[in-house]
C-alpha cells in the first residue's frame, strides 16, 4: 500500500500506460484538425458569408473560443450530476468524449460525401468545431486530472508531465493517418478517423472497471492516513 506515496504499483502504472496509449490512439484522430480538417476547410468548404469571404484561420480560432464559452455549462452540468448522484467516472467520461469526436467525423463524412465533389456550407464547418470541442472537454480535462489524481508524492510533477507525452505520441500518430489524405476519398478518410475516435472510446471504457479499483484503493489508503494522523494526534494530545 505504501507504494501509492512511494512510487507506483503495478495496477496504477498499467492503468497509466493504458490511458497513455488510449489517448494516443484518441489524438491520431484529433489532431488531424490542424492538419487534413483544415486542408479540407481551405480546398472543400464554401466560406463566404455574404460578399465576405472568412478567412480559414477564424475557423482554426474557433476550437480555444469554444472551450472558454462551453466549459462552464459543461462544469455546470457535471456538478448538478455529482449532487443527484448520476455522474459518471472519469473513464466513463473520456469515453463519452471520444464517441463525441467520432461523432464529429462522421458529420464530416457525410457532408463530404453528400457535396459530391461540390463546396459544402461553412456551417457544417462550424457545427463540426462546435461537435468536436464538446468531445474535447470530455476527454483531455479528465485525463490529465486522473495523472495528478494517481501521481505519487515524490513523483507528482513528473507523472503530471508524462500526460502531455501522449500530445507528442499522438502528433506521431496523427502524421501518420494524415499520409492517408493523398489515398483516400475524401468522404472515406473521414470515416477512418471517426472509427479511430470509436476505437479510442471502446479502449477508455474497457479501462474503466481496472480505473474503479485502483481509485477505491487510493481511497481506502488515504482513509487509512487520516485515521493514523487522528489516533497520532489524540495520543500527543493526551500527552500534553
Amino acid at each position: 500500500m505504501s507504494s501509492f506515496r512511494d512510487g507506483f504499483d503495478r495496477p496504477t502504472l498499467m492503468l497509466l500506460g493504458g490511458l497513455l496509449l488510449a489517448v494516443t490512439v484518441f489524438r491520431s484522430a484529433y489532431e488531424q484538425v490542424g492538419n487534413t480538417v483544415a486542408l479540407w476547410a481551405n480546398s472543400g468548404v464554401d466560406r463566404a458569408a455574404g460578399s465576405f469571404e472568412i478567412p480559414m484561420t477564424w475557423f482554426q480560432s474557433l476550437n480555444p473560443l469554444l472551450v472558454i464559452l462551453m466549459t462552464p455549462f459543461l462544469l455546470a452540468r457535471w456538478r448538478r450530476q455529482a449532487a443527484a448522484g448520476t455522474e459518471h467516472s472519469p473513464l466513463h467520461k473520456m469515453a463519452i468524449g471520444a464517441l463525441v469526436v467520432a461523432g464529429a467525423y462522421v458529420l464530416l463524412a457525410v457532408v463530404a460525401g453528400w457535396q459530391d465533389g461540390a463546396r459544402a456550407s461553412w456551417l457544417w464547418l462550424a457545427a463540426f468545431f462546435v461537435v468536436l470541442t464538446t468531445g474535447e472537454l470530455y476527454i483531455l480535462p479528465n485525463g490529465l486530472g486522473i495523472f495528478a489524481r494517481l501521481a505519487p508524492q515524490r513523483l507528482g510533477a513528473s507523472t503530471v508531465a508524462s500526460w502531455f507525452f501522449a500530445t507528442f505520441t499522438g502528433s506521431l500518430a496523427g502524421g501518420l493517418v494524415g499520409s492517408l489524405w493523398s489515398v483516400l476519398p475524401v468522404p472515406a478518410y473521414f470515416a477512418l478517423l471517426a472509427v479511430i475516435a470509436a476505437a479510442a472510446a471502446l479502449f477508455l471504457r474497457a479501462l474503466d472497471t481496472p480505473a474503479r479499483a485502483v481509485f477505491a484503493a487510493r481511497a481506502a489508503l488515504d482513509e487509512q492516513e487520516a485515521a493514523v494522523a487522528a489516533a497520532t494526534n489524540d495520543s500527543e494530545a493526551i500527552r500534553v
